[in-house]
């Protein structure tokens, strides 16, 4: 039966052609068509901002391998900020790019120098995990400050972290909540789940539990790791009056697979009492093994006392 036979099919047709044409009109799509002409035409600046729309699929279909090749081209010409954004993909490994630590390094130095503050931050980094680099906490402190004056939210979170922990700074809750409180209004996952752990003990900040619990909430949502094991831990222990073991075994289960010795060992606890999963000792023991495997010293044997 034609479409016109159905008034209602017949309206939803049209209302999508008609949404189709106000979105080629929007401002957002000529934008991103002058960026990728200018960008044909030789303007690196152009090239940088296109690759980005093209990463995010803003106003253009989503292209990482091509928003990876436009970043390297930006950066040869000497964007800093082309040189950063090809390293983040370096350093995951997304867009079909392989993963190389080694060059994503001098990716983000490269940024750094060329004023890029995302390069900045993601050197620091590295400098505080030694990862491809050696470990030094002070040059990681001072990337992080000077990212964090350049108003990357990224920098300012993980500066918040040193804070936080004392690490290679004194330690400094108030001042670690006023930084994660600016990442997390940039909607950085990092600052959300350290700001909730602050609410949560209530240092540097008022404890307020069903805070902290939204926090780590937001933070699980953006992927961010210790933002779901925070969220595990406080359905585990149920905090707030929310306590909810199902939910815990889950996410303790998705954390165990990323490799989390901890969340391996409390859902051996949870597997082990059959609350939240199916009572399962072996499955627990089995748990246990691998958080300890994983570095979880908690889970390993104890040596057997010698008379």
């Amino acid at each position: 039966m034609p479409i016109a036979a159905h008034p209602r099919l017949a309206s939803l047709v049209l209302l999508g052609i008609a949404s189709l044409a106000l979105s080629a009109c929007h401002p957002g799509n000529k934008e991103a068509k002058l960026l990728r002409e200018s960008c044909d035409a030789g303007d690196a600046n152009a090239c940088n901002k296109f690759a980005a729309k093209l990463q995010k699929g803003e106003y253009v279909l989503r292209d990482e391998p091509r928003a990876a090749v436009l970043f390297d081209t930006a950066c040869t010409r000497g964007i800093g900020d082309g040189c950063a954004s090809l390293g983040v993909m370096l350093q995951r490994g997304s867009g079909g790019v392989k993963r190389g630590t080694i060059r994503a390094i001098k990716l983000f130095q490269q940024g750094c120098d060329g004023r890029a503050m995302e390069g900045c931050a993601r050197l620091g980094a590295l400098y505080r995990t030694g990862r491809g680099v050696p470990r030094d906490l002070a040059r990681a402190v001072s990337l992080f400050q000077q990212s964090c004056d350049g108003a990357s939210m990224f920098g300012c979170s993980h500066l918040a972290s040193l804070y936080a922990a004392g690490e290679g700074v004194a330690q400094d809750y108030a001042k670690a909540a006023t930084l994660y409180k600016k990442g997390c209004d940039a909607k950085v996952a990092l600052a959300c789940a350290g700001l909730g752990r602050l609410h949560g003990a209530g240092t540097g900040v008022e404890r307020n539990d069903s805070l902290a619990i939204s926090l780590f909430r937001q933070s699980c949502y953006q992927r961010e790791r210790a933002g779901c094991f925070d969220l595990a831990m406080s359905y585990e222990t149920g905090r707030n009056g929310r306590q909810n073991y199902e939910r815990a075994a889950t996410l303790y289960n998705d954390e165990c697979d990323e490799r989390n010795g901890e969340a391996c060992a409390r859902l051996a606890g949870l597997a082990e009492r059959g609350a939240g999963t199916n009572r399962d000792t072996k499955r627990a023991a089995s748990l246990r093994k691998r958080a300890c495997d994983l570095g979880y010293l908690e889970a390993c044997p104890k040596p057997k006392a010698t008379t």
